[in-house]
């Protein structure tokens, strides 16, 4: 019998979208690799097809839009909710660049798919749309699920219960339990290889063991509140190691790099980096924007979470969830008083044990494994065969 032929797109909208579908991808190949043929797309760049290649720059810059600008992501998802999802897909695929519609639809036919496993909402239309439509998988990692996410798969991976009841309440000529499910949240599996000591980790860091620790980061392009929040930090000289994790802001982090402060604060700005579980770890408090991703990887790694902006109503979901529903955030947007709560936290830490406490409780319900198997699960109802190998 031929392999099925399991395609995982992957979308360079942020990271996001890349990240869950490396896990995934990851998770999916060591269990069935075996049985099935794993194909892993640069959808968008793979072909040099210059109109793909521009849609795939324009959702990559729309994020980073969303990012610099709430009121442009406000503005954003009111009109996903206005326009709902038929029309706002048919507007965004057909208008963001006009002819990449075709060319995505053929390309995903080129690729020959039994089934396509999408973390983003356009590759997924892609596989729709093709004339022998194969099995289409979405994860979605943020607690509500918006209208571009509300277009027709096989399959729709939702992490969050309230979101899933949810969706399963308010939609219900889109979804039912036959088409939606429940999956412990996706991270990266570099996680669960990291020591919950964070003197060890400290050490390793070259960090000073004894001292508090604040990690802050923006997502993976860097942009929010935490120039801001560093600069009152700095200026106060609070008795902290201070690390700002600029991702792609480049400028950022070398306008970080040229401080040289001499007092109490260790500052230790970095860049794009491969060990930020290990920076979490060593952490003692958080703070950043609410994208589902960095909500997650914080709370697994069991810190208290100060959400210093929502770059849109997506994210303020993401955060109402985390401060209402896990307990292990709290959301201030004034950097002045970021700097105000981390001098609470320095001079009274047990103000952070409740935090702490209510992110490890969810620390069982991460991984990729019941995803990958609700994969499989589904790929064996159109070929039986695989389920008796």
């Amino acid at each position: 019998m031929k392999k099925p032929r399991v395609v995982f797109p992957y979308t360079e909208a942020g990271f996001g979208h890349m990240m869950p579908m490396d896990a995934i991808a990851d998770k999916f190949e060591e269990l069935y690799g075996d049985r099935v043929e794993c194909v892993r797309s640069k959808f968008f760049t793979e072909t040099d097809d210059k109109k793909l290649a521009v849609l795939g720059d324009r959702l990559r810059d729309d994020v980073i839009k969303t990012a610099k600008s709430p009121l442009y992501g406000r503005i954003q998802t009111f009109s996903m909710d206005f326009f709902q999802t038929r029309l706002s897909m048919w507007g965004t695929m057909n208008f963001l660049k006009m002819g990449s519609k075709r060319r995505g639809i053929e390309h995903m036919e080129e690729l020959k798919p039994d089934m396509v496993v999408s973390t983003h909402f356009a590759t997924n239309y892609f596989a729709e749309h093709c004339k022998n439509k194969p099995l289409t998988v979405v994860y979605f990692p943020d607690i509500v699920v918006n209208p571009m996410y509300r277009y027709p798969c096989d399959l729709l991976l939702v992490t969050a219960p309230t979101g899933y009841e949810r969706a399963l309440r308010t939609h219900k000529r889109r979804f039912s339990e036959d088409n939606l499910a429940r999956v412990p949240f996706i991270i990266r599996k570099e996680a669960f290889a990291v020591t919950a000591d964070k003197t060890e980790l400290r050490r390793k860091l070259g960090f000073d063991e004894n001292k508090f620790t604040v990690v802050l980061a923006e997502g993976g392009n860097g942009i929010g509140n935490m120039e801001r929040i560093c600069e009152i930090i700095l200026k106060r000289n609070l008795p902290v190691t201070l690390v700002p994790v600029c991702g792609k802001n480049k400028a950022l982090y070398e306008k970080f790099s040229r401080f040289k402060p001499n007092g109490e604060t260790d500052f230790r700005p970095a860049g794009l980096v491969e060990n930020m579980f290990e920076l979490l770890a060593a952490a003692d408090v958080f703070c950043g924007k609410s994208g589902a991703n960095m909500c997650a990887e914080v709370c697994y790694s069991g810190l208290p979470h100060i959400i210093t902006r929502y770059a849109s109503n997506i994210e303020r979901h993401n955060g109402e969830y985390y401060i209402g529903n896990v307990g292990n955030a709290l959301k201030i947007f004034s950097p002045e008083k970021v700097a105000d709560k981390i001098e609470e936290f320095i001079a009274c830490p047990a103000l952070l044990l409740p935090y702490r406490e209510a992110a490890l409780a969810r620390r069982a319900d991460y991984g990729a494994e019941k995803c990958a198997r609700l994969i499989f699960g589904l790929l064996c109802g159109k070929f039986p065969e695989l389920a008796r190998n």
